[in-house]
């Protein structure tokens, strides 16, 4: 989502003549955007406004115009403290507010104007959307792109600080979602990712005023002509409606590859973490997911070590592992994040302990990860080209499970044209590539060529 948001920054700012670039001494304006699921993130943004501030230093000196903001869910949470300790800092602003951006900089330039220095804030939660303030976009957006639908999560998980960073659950209208859908696949797209903080708890208003829920919102982008493949993320368990499972079942373009996050093996553990589901509740849900479509790939999302957690209720949450094996998954240790409930838990389980069973909880993914990504080898997929490789003759995608796939295309290649141009005619399309040989992290394949025998998985 943050990559989005960036995006749609840099949207907000072109009117103004702003372009990016990658060199900070050429910078008139630093935006760092954050985010506050991880653990020490503020300390890492004052890392970095140390660093940037050298920067500004030498080019204010220079008599060039420098601002530094720091937007996003650390600045929402923390954007006083960071006035506070940062003189360096210009505006802080949060996610909810960075359609300002252009308004925030000319408070700031008017500020600095006046002889003072500039110190703009802007946290608010806003009535109205920032969607409808946001431009179009504009330019060539890549063959992947990511469409944010919903933000704000209402499930308040005592270990999370979403709710309060970035407020309430809403969901666009579904009108300017398929409009931005529209653009991105005229723009070059060829799959799009919906996101939000609860993407399955989308339920958007249609024109005649009616509630889509995400499952209906799928089939409507599947007959945008030009967009072959429709991903979603971060789902939770308890908004896996029916619709959307069928939507696995019977959308071509609904890629067969879903991260459902469940934190927990064990119903105690749900319950202190306030997930609103069982274990068995969600087991439930990964078996319908599977009987609607059988050969979808999961992934999920782990926390070891939450307060009180027990050695058989970690054992709880390897047996689940066991049971719905992921072919993807993120872990981490439980990490107490500030004003949040679980944080003044007072029975908090030692880093050694946390660190141990992380290594155990990783070691078992890691196992069925690498046997999920052997598992495809020999068969042909449908495989979205994105980049060049480092090796002459290949080409990275991803195929419909969301694995990255190093792909040969050297007999694809025509003899009379150049390398690049042969890579231009394939680039960003969806080419029917075999898997070779599978590692933990990734999967080699070649190209089939056109007229071979392809029985496509």
């Amino acid at each position: 989502m943050n990559v989005y948001d960036s995006r749609r920054m840099e949207d907000v700012l072109r009117p103004l003549g702003y372009v990016s670039t990658e060199d900070m001494a050429e910078a008139d304006l630093v935006i760092l955007n954050t985010c506050h699921i991880r653990e020490k993130a503020a300390e890492k943004v004052y890392s970095d406004i140390g660093r940037i501030r050298q920067f500004k230093d030498a080019r204010m000196k220079a008599g060039m115009e420098t601002f530094l903001a720091i937007a996003g869910c650390v600045a929402q949470a923390e954007g006083a403290e960071i006035m506070r300790r940062a003189p360096a800092v210009d505006m802080v602003l949060g996610p909810q507010t960075y359609h300002r951006l252009p308004e925030l900089l000319e408070e700031a330039r008017a500020q600095r104007a006046q002889g003072r220095a500039a110190r703009v804030m802007d946290t608010d939660f806003p009535t109205e959307a920032k969607f409808d303030h946001l431009p179009d976009d504009a330019g060539n957006v890549g063959p992947s792109a990511f469409l944010t639908i919903q933000e704000g999560c209402d499930k308040f998980c005592t270990y999370c600080v979403v709710p309060y960073t970035r407020g309430a659950e809403f969901s666009r209208p579904v009108d300017a979602v398929m409009d931005e859908a529209r653009r991105l696949v005229a723009s070059g797209a060829v799959e799009i990712t919906l996101l939000g903080q609860n993407v399955n708890a989308y339920h958007g208003l249609d024109a005649a005023g009616e509630s889509v829920g995400l499952g209906g919102l799928i089939r409507l982008l599947d007959q945008i002509e030009g967009l072959a493949r429709i991903r979603y993320v971060t789902s939770h368990p308890n908004d896996m409606e029916d619709d959307l499972i069928a939507a696995h079942r019977d959308v071509p373009s609904c890629m067969p590859y879903l991260h459902l996050p469940v934190q927990a093996g064990s119903d105690r553990v749900l319950e202190a973490m306030n997930r609103h589901h069982t274990r068995a509740s969600y087991l439930a849900v990964i078996e319908q997911l599977r009987e609607a479509c059988p050969n979808i790939a999961l992934s999920g999302d782990f926390i070891v070590g939450f307060p009180g957690e027990t050695e058989a209720e970690f054992e709880d949450t390897l047996d689940l592992v066991r049971r719905v094996k992921y072919a993807q998954a993120y872990s981490f240790k439980y990490s107490p994040r500030p004003g949040t409930p679980a944080s003044l838990v007072e029975d908090q389980v030692p880093e050694e302990v946390k660190s141990e069973r992380l290594q155990r909880l990783q070691a078992l993914l890691n196992e069925h990860q690498q046997a999920f990504n052997e598992g495809t080898v020999g068969q042909i997929l449908p495989v979205l080209l994105e980049r060049t490789g480092k090796r002459d003759h290949q080409l990275i995608g991803r195929t419909p499970y969301m694995q990255s796939i190093h792909v040969d295309v050297k007999n694809q290649l025509d003899v009379d044209a150049t390398q690049e141009e042969a890579y231009n005619l394939i680039m960003n399309t969806v080419q029917h590539v075999e898997v070779i040989s599978a590692g933990p992290n990734s999967l080699e394949g070649r190209l089939v060529l056109k007229g071979e025998t392809q029985s496509v998985a």
